[in-house]
């Protein structure tokens, strides 16, 4: 699951993997649980390009575990390195928010460090405008409405993948 912060990737990752019966990690909190330090604290300490490449190990090593669901932050899938590992070892599905729906999931939250600026809508504009066209490079998007429920969503996703049958394998009834 590929897409801006507030897009919904853990919250419909993890309702997918539930309803595929497969794991669902965020590779945010697996970073989090290795460095034993916050997102915001690594970015604070260490810089964003140390945490970008802590990162992208943590993706590698996501991805080479079982088949699952692999929700990833949202300046991942920007680095090149990590959209051609994720195209060559499983399949980007983007969650296609727009700002407005974006705004009104994160304004509230303290937890997204790179919106800690004076006006935080204005950079949350700027950061989609230079994010938008990168993911468009994701093998499936699928749009995502403030009307959708977790579950549409889910039920969104299930349908982009099956235009996938080398991904998403249907069960025989």
């Amino acid at each position: 699951m590929v897409g801006m912060m507030g897009a919904g990737k853990t919250a419909v990752g993890t309702a997918l993997a539930a309803r595929l019966g497969v794991p669902f990690i965020d590779s945010d909190a697996a970073l989090v649980e290795a460095s034993q330090m916050s997102i915001a604290e690594i970015f604070l300490r260490d810089g964003e390009q140390f945490f970008r490449d802590r990162e992208t190990e943590v993706i590698s090593r996501l991805l080479d575990g079982a088949p699952g669901i692999l929700s990833t932050g949202g300046g991942a899938f920007l680095a090149e390195r990590n959209r051609e590992m994720i195209h060559e070892r499983g399949i980007s599905v983007l969650l296609d928010a727009d700002v407005e729906l974006l705004w009104n999931r994160v304004k509230h939250k303290e937890t997204r460090p790179l919106l800690r600026t004076s006006n935080p809508r204005a950079t949350l504009e700027e950061i989609y405008a230079a994010r938008a066209p990168v993911y468009a490079k994701a093998d499936l998007a699928v749009k995502a409405r403030a009307e959708y429920a977790i579950a549409d969503m889910v039920d969104k996703v299930i349908e982009a993948l099956r235009a996938r049958p080398d991904v998403l394998e249907e069960q025989k009834r």
